[in-house]
């Protein structure tokens, strides 16, 4: 199983990790799960999502420790999108990086697969 990414705001995550766990963004408690993307889909979801915010990390997870909560389900395209019904335990990060904005505002992701 492949890792998968979730990118947000480094004080979201902050609050997450001393929590012990990230419930998810406004749109992911909108939507009803946690957005990630694997690494093939980040930058364009980077792009779509997340240009112009400063100051994002991504969060790096196995997938296959989030066992059945995790759903792949059509979103962009009919792609396929892992979907975590459910809060995402911090202790399940492996890795988390810095996106910083590149010149065109995009967020520049440096995903280590």
């Amino acid at each position: 199983m492949p890792s998968i990414y979730k990118i947000l705001p480094r004080a979201e995550w902050e609050s997450a990790k001393a929590a012990g766990h990230y419930d998810g963004s406004v749109v992911d408690k909108r939507d009803g799960f946690i957005h990630f993307s694997t690494a093939e889909q980040a930058v364009e979801t980077a792009r779509r999502h997340f240009t112009g915010q400063a100051d994002l990390v991504v969060l790096k997870v196995p997938s296959e420790v989030l066992g059945e909560a995790l759903k792949w389900e059509p979103s962009r395209g009919g792609e396929l999108f892992p979907h975590l019904y459910g809060m995402l335990d911090a202790n399940a990060v492996v890795a988390v990086t810095k996106a910083p904005l590149g010149k065109d505002g995009t967020p520049a992701l440096d995903i280590q697969t």
